[in-house]
């Protein structure tokens, strides 16, 4: 279980946390973009790519052993800042429909591009999966 760290005086972020503590087994998620991984077939615009990125963090999460719970850390490479900052309200909709009401620390980093065509945004991610239900469901090394 994560406890949220919040400096003395601070105001709550804004659909994110200023810092977690965590004791647990940890699972770092590759940066995941907004495609189907088996057809690789990438959803169309912003937001649609964002709730297909964050669909597949969650499915490498239950992999591990993990739940959206469970998440310390996301970092977020988009590559049109306006395109986010227009979409911000269907954005927390959509990250509330996959991830619930769970909000780690959290950094959006603008990027020129990414690798794959046509991708939109990247989602990297940590977690931490409490000691009391530590079990390596993991299939990977």
């Amino acid at each position: 279980m994560a406890i949220e760290v919040r400096p003395d005086n601070w105001p709550l972020g804004s659909g994110y946390s200023h810092g977690f503590s965590a004791t647990g087994r940890l699972l770092f998620v590759a940066g995941q973009i907004g495609w189907d991984p088996i057809t690789q077939a990438v959803a169309q615009g912003l937001v649609d790519q964002i709730r297909q990125a964050l669909a597949n963090v969650v499915t490498v999460l239950r992999a591990g052993g993990a739940e959206p719970s469970d998440l310390v850390r996301l970092t977020w490479f988009i590559t049109d800042r306006d395109a986010y900052l227009r979409d911000r309200k269907a954005i927390g909709l959509t990250y509330r429909d996959v991830i619930g009401r769970h909000f780690p620390p959290m950094s959006v980093i603008v990027v020129a591009g990414l690798l794959e065509p046509g991708a939109l945004v990247e989602i990297e991610a940590t977690a931490v999966i409490p000691a009391a239900t530590d079990q390596d469901n993991s299939s990977g090394a």
